[in-house]
């Protein structure tokens, strides 16, 4: 029995080692590739204006206060890269407002698909009416 194992491990000895250093270097190597890619990324994009959705029918001229926010976003990092500020859209919906003096609304984001919201500053704007209304 001794023989046997004897053999089993010390014939071809150098190729059975080099074998075995080949087979972990490929493992940590495809063990670290994959984890890198899928750890998400977080960006922050400043100075995004709000845009304002109203219904067609009502011409007035809102305005928001803050009129920029602050838009923290998250997702793989090739995707994160090649995103601008022209992507990520917050906007306040106005339709179905009626008449109010003091207002404030949630702020929206839209996001392309793969890339996840994480939190907007500030998330809430005051809405400013024209004064004739």
């Amino acid at each position: 029995m001794t023989a046997f194992l004897r053999k089993l491990v010390l014939e071809n000895f150098w190729w059975k080692l080099f074998s075995l250093a080949l087979a972990v270097l490929i493992w940590l190597i495809v063990s670290f590739a994959s984890h890198k890619e899928t750890k998400p990324v977080q960006r922050t994009f400043s100075h995004l204006p709000v845009l304002i959705l109203s219904a067609t029918e009502d011409v007035h001229h809102f305005k928001v206060n803050p009129a920029e926010v602050e838009v923290t976003v998250q997702g793989a990092p090739r995707t994160l890269q090649g995103l601008g500020n022209k992507d990520i859209r917050p906007l306040v919906d106005l339709t179905g407002v009626g008449v109010a003096r003091e207002l404030r609304q949630r702020v929206e984001v839209s996001v392309p698909a793969g890339v996840m919201l994480t939190h907007v500053v500030p998330n809430e704007v005051q809405i400013i009416f024209p004064p004739d209304r």
